[in-house]
């Protein structure tokens, strides 16, 4: 974010507030273009060297990558590349930060982040574990920004919007293929061929520790949209106001077509956002993969 980007958003943002996420997030450059959500890239190792997510390699490398038969990994975003990250805060001016991260069930970015804004003197910052990752972190972090510019202040949204965001925000993926759950350990080759032979296609969640779970198996792709509804239905009881978001890992047209059953489905949403699957997710689940999520702005923490 440049600097007259910065004081645009001071218009709207008294008290100088950045957000700040990790790749994961899934936040492309036009969703974040005139927002204050600065974004630390996790890693990834491939044959030719170590790439940052969403800044020199994206989902679409990984799946080209994927096809002629290289299977990358992942990494934790290094120590530079989070200072810079937070040096770069600082010189456009903000004083508060408010960093949201990726599930500590499945990475120790979290952590990282959380040590290294204990030792900053130049920012106040709150650092939040997601519980979530991808679509869950993307909508929490486009809704702060709704209520920084709608006035919410710094300690009203640390001690109460965050952590109620994080726990009424409910992210769903389906996975296409089980072959890089199996090839990166996450689950067995029993398992991986049984599904595979009965064509099931896993609708996958987070649980209340941030852990990937398996919440619906459906068979064959058709199913999973009217899965998603279905799961999506089931959470309506928990509030009355509530944004909506699409994702995607190589399945844009599958997107569009979930999209419009959504709003069909959930008419009365706040906003809806579109998402892409990230790099470092895509290492695991491949493409081919949709992604739904209801969140909630009325409900109480749980």
């Amino acid at each position: 974010m440049n600097l007259s980007t910065a004081t645009d958003c001071f218009a709207n943002n008294p008290e100088k507030i950045a957000l700040l996420t990790d790749s994961c997030a899934d936040l492309s450059a036009d969703l974040r273009a005139g927002t204050p959500i600065f974004v630390v890239p996790m890693k990834i190792r491939c044959r030719d060297g170590e790439f940052r997510d969403g800044v020199d390699i994206f989902s679409t490398d990984i799946y080209a990558r994927q096809k002629a038969g290289e299977l990358p990994q992942t990494s934790l975003p290094d120590g530079e590349s989070i200072d810079q990250t937070l040096d770069a805060i600082s010189a456009a001016g903000y004083q508060k930060v408010i960093a949201v991260h990726l599930s500590s069930g499945l990475s120790g970015t979290y952590n990282m982040i959380r040590l290294a804004a204990e030792e900053r003197r130049d920012l106040e910052i709150a650092v939040f574990d997601s519980l979530s990752g991808s679509l869950g972190i993307g909508a929490t972090l486009l809704q702060l920004w709704e209520d920084i510019q709608a006035g919410v202040g710094f300690r009203t949204l640390v001690e109460r919007r965050v952590p109620s965001l994080i726990a009424n925000t409910i992210p769903y993926f389906s996975v296409d293929t089980l072959e890089y759950l199996v090839k990166g350990g996450r689950i067995g080759k029993i398992t991986a061929l049984a599904g595979t032979m009965l064509n099931i296609k896993p609708i996958v969640g987070f649980s209340p520790e941030g852990q990937l779970t398996s919440v619906a198996k459906v068979r064959g792709r058709k199913q999973v949209q009217e899965k998603f509804l279905e799961l999506l239905r089931r959470e309506l009881a928990r509030g009355s106001r509530y944004n909506l978001a699409v994702a995607n890992g190589g399945a844009p047209e599958d997107m569009a077509v979930l999209a419009e059953k959504m709003k069909a489905a959930f008419p009365n949403y706040e906003h809806f956002w579109y998402g892409e699957l990230d790099a470092t997710l895509s290492v695991y689940i491949g493409d081919g993969v949709q992604g739904a999520c209801i969140q909630f702005l009325d409900a109480p923490v749980r």
